[in-house]
């Protein structure tokens, strides 16, 4: 069964993206290299409660 996650920017700590993973065949937490509105340039989002 797919969860949905929010990926958070480490910098400015802003929740800006969603996103599904698969609980079962990933057990670790996400990282996406995404773009940061607040920041203003790609950080590496993670993924958060």
């Amino acid at each position: 069964m797919r969860e949905i996650v929010t990926l958070q920017c480490p910098v400015c700590k802003e929740r800006n993206y969603t996103t599904t993973k698969n609980k079962k065949t990933t057990t670790g937490r996400l990282e996406f290299s995404k773009f940061c509105n607040r920041c203003r340039k790609h950080t590496d989002h993670k993924e958060t409660k």
